[in-house]
């Protein structure tokens, strides 16, 4: 984990950038399709989702959560990424679903820097460092 700033403009242009952006999709979801199907189960995805911890912490303390409720957290967020309904996602349901997800970050956050930390693996770390690269870059050139 790292501390980092960053804003809605971090995350437009990390989504903005095809081949950054897709680069980062194809990772994830390589890394979640474990049976190297192309396509993300339930179990698959419920995976990815308990690891990030969201619903067994409150402002970092451990808290037990109704494993009912939990459960129809995960059922509705895996209908959002399974467009077709067919039971499973595909990596274009993944890019486009992740897609709107940071967009709707982004718009959330404004263009006011906030300072958050990050996973190191995360979508949110690789728009900082893209960003970071660029301005590198650009200094370069300069």
């Amino acid at each position: 984990m790292s501390v980092e700033v960053l804003d809605g403009a971090t995350i437009f242009n990390f989504v903005e950038d095809e081949e950054a952006f897709s680069l980062s999709i194809r990772d994830r979801f390589a890394h979640l399709d474990t049976n190297h199907d192309g396509l993300l189960s339930y179990a698959e995805m419920l995976k990815e989702l308990q690891s990030l911890r969201v619903f067994e912490t409150h402002y970092g303390i451990d808290v037990k959560p109704d494993p009912e409720e939990i459960a129809h957290v995960y059922d509705s967020l895996f209908v959002q990424f399974d467009h077709d309904s067919n039971g499973a996602v595909d990596l274009e349901e993944f890019k486009a679903e992740t897609k709107r997800m940071m967009l709707a970050m982004a718009n959330g956050m404004g263009f006011l820097p906030v300072q958050m930390v990050l996973e190191e693996d995360s979508y949110l770390k690789k728009a900082v460092e893209k960003e970071y690269s660029s301005t590198k870059v650009k200094q370069l050139i300069n």
